[in-house]
């Protein structure tokens, strides 16, 4: 089952300001690209899963990259390396999405530490991709370097939150 993908991220904005004799204008239209084949080299991913997720208010679960998630057409997945990984709470949600900080075993080649986590407020979209030309991309060891923890900042509400994930089996 082959997989192509393309992973981009765009920002564009206009700066105006008044002057004397007319308006000064500084534009910004900036893109990065990640087009990702089929495989597990540089370039190149062959896994992904992607869902529509919510947690119970101050609830949290740890999303097992190595043999626990099944992709859309019910293939258990495996991850050696991610690649591509967006989060994105729904503007909906009352509480934050925190990312990162298992209690053991944490997927953390990403971030740095056991601890470290990402807060990402409701509406706002969490991405972290490799460049087409990175082989390693964020590494997963089975075992003992593989659970992603989601996690729902606080009591009182749910959060629902968007997943993809991109990588490579080897």
């Amino acid at each position: 089952m082959p997989l192509t993908s393309k992973i981009t991220l765009a920002a564009t904005a206009s700066q105006t300001a008044a002057l004397d004799l007319g308006t000064a204008v500084a534009q910004l239209s900036k893109s990065y690209t990640a087009d990702l084949a089929n495989g597990t080299a540089a370039g190149q991913v062959d896994r992904i899963f992607h869902d529509t997720r919510t947690l119970a208010a101050s609830a949290n679960e740890d999303l097992d990259l190595a043999g626990v998630l099944t992709d859309a057409l019910g293939n258990s997945l495996t991850f050696a390396r991610v690649k591509g990984l967006i989060i994105s709470a729904a503007a909906g949600n009352t509480n934050n999405v925190i990312v990162g900080a298992a209690a053991s075993n944490g997927f953390i080649s990403y971030v740095g530490a056991a601890t470290h986590t990402i807060t990402v407020r409701p509406g706002a979209t969490f991405a972290l991709f490799a460049g087409s030309a990175d082989a390693v991309g964020y590494t997963v060891t089975a075992a003992t370097a593989d659970l992603l923890r989601v996690a729902n900042s606080g009591a009182g509400t749910t959060v629902t939150y968007d997943i993809v994930i991109l990588g490579c089996s080897a």
